[in-house]
């Protein structure tokens, strides 16, 4: 067992304000006369401060990246399954939002089907583990749209013309672009947010999803790739890396250059991943590139907790 000492500290070490830490504390029993005090106020990690322009704490940091699972997770449930997370798995902090939009695919391949029922376990598996770490910290899910925003990003993409829609539950095809959207972005969410994790076990959890994310990364471009789809794919790589809103490309297609060479692992020069910061995320998810931006695209309302501006 930890002694109360050790928890007490590690949860100074990975909360940014008094709030935080007395959640925490709540929710492990450990907040009574003689544990918490003067002693939790004043701290290293209280002087880390959750801005857009500096340091932000480990329970911002994995309340984002649960804001992202929530979003996957509600994807591939109504893709494989038909319906969305168990309503007990949306409750936490902030404000709790419906999901608009989301059906079963009609697979015709078992093997995509077997893909797609994979993936949504591992990412309820995910939104179950954040939400277990974060206990009564956690935040809750936001509002989701899965319907307007999957044919704004394709008509943003060229994908599709105005005037039409693109559902991503309609077929395997459209459900592999879908799923090529989110994808690279949560392997590139992972990456970035790794240094700014100081609680180490957080970061080797971290470093697990990253990990799995980048599997299903693999298996949604191979799949994309052997089905011929490098054209709209490589539209919507385009789109995606022009809404991060940084000079420096980190995106890339199924193909290289004019030919049809595979190109199934995205990196850079030295065959590293990339990395995106939470505001390039965040650019991406709310379909838009404008500064100071609270909402729109995926999340309608906005993500919930303290990283949701760009």
């Amino acid at each position: 067992m930890f002694k109360k000492s050790l928890i007490v500290d590690m949860i100074n070490r990975s909360s940014t304000s008094e709030a935080e830490r007395r959640t925490f504390l709540k929710g492990m029993g450990l907040l009574s006369a003689g544990v918490v005090g003067a002693g939790l106020v004043g701290t290293a990690a209280a002087q880390r401060a959750d801005a857009a322009d500096g340091p932000v704490s480990d329970v911002a940091i994995l309340n984002f990246a649960l804001n992202l699972e929530y979003l996957e997770a509600e994807f591939y449930c109504y893709a494989a399954y038909g319906h969305g997370l168990a309503e007990a798995m949306a409750t936490g902090q902030g404000t709790q939002g419906g999901v608009t939009g989301g059906h079963r695919v009609p697979f015709k391949s078992k093997a995509t089907r077997y893909y797609a029922e994979e993936i949504a376990n591992d990412e309820i598996a995910h939104v179950k583990f954040l939400r277990s770490a974060l206990g009564t910290a956690a935040v809750a899910r936001p509002a989701i749209n899965l319907r307007e925003s999957f044919t704004g990003a394709a008509q943003a993409a060229g994908v599709i013309k105005a005037g039409e829609t693109f559902d991503p539950f309609a077929n395997e095809a459209f459900f592999l672009l879908g799923a090529f959207l989110f994808e690279d972005v949560g392997v590139t969410a992972y990456k970035g947010a790794s240094p700014l994790v100081e609680n180490k076990d957080y970061l080797e959890a971290a470093a697990g999803i990253l990990a799995v994310e980048a599997y299903h990364a693999g298996i949604v471009r191979t799949l994309l790739y052997a089905n011929d789809l490098a054209a709209p794919t490589n539209l919507i790589s385009a789109a995606r890396d022009s809404l991060d809103g940084t000079a420096v490309s980190k995106d890339q297609g199924i193909t290289v250059g004019t030919g049809d060479r595979a190109n199934l692992v995205p990196t850079d020069a030295n065959s590293i991943a990339y990395s995106r910061s939470y505001n390039e995320v965040l650019n991406i998810v709310y379909l838009t590139a404008d500064k100071g931006a609270t909402q729109g695209g995926f999340y309608p309302a906005g993500l919930n907790g303290v990283l949701r501006t760009t």
